[in-house]
C-alpha cells in the first residue's frame, strides 16, 4: 500500500540546499534529489537504493542539517519493508 506522504516546503528548501552545494557527497544528493521530486506527489515513493543511502546520510556525523532534513524526508515516503 502507498504512503500518501509528501515533501514538506522547509525539507523542499534544505534538499534544494544540499543539491546546489558543491561539497555536498553523492548519497545526500541522492536522498535530497528523491525528497525533493516527491514535493507535492503523494503518489510517488522513494527506491529502496535511495532509501539505502538516506539511511547512510543520517548515520553519518559529518553531514549537515540540511542534508539530514531532506534523507529524513526521503526516508519517510520509503515504502515499509516487511520482516
Amino acid at each position: 500500500m502507498a504512503k500518501k506522504e509528501v515533501t514538506s516546503k522547509s525539507a523542499a528548501g534544505s534538499a534544494s540546499k544540499t543539491l546546489s552545494s558543491k561539497s555536498t557527497g553523492s548519497k545526500s544528493k541522492s536522498a535530497a534529489g528523491s525528497a525533493l521530486a516527491q514535493t507535492g506527489a503523494p503518489e510517488k515513493q522513494t527506491s529502496a537504493a535511495a532509501a539505502t543511502k538516506a539511511s547512510n546520510v543520517l548515520r553519518d556525523g559529518r553531514t549537515s542539517m540540511a542534508s539530514k532534513s531532506a534523507a529524513g524526508s526521503a526516508l519517510t515516503q520509503a515504502r515499509n519493508r516487511k520482516k
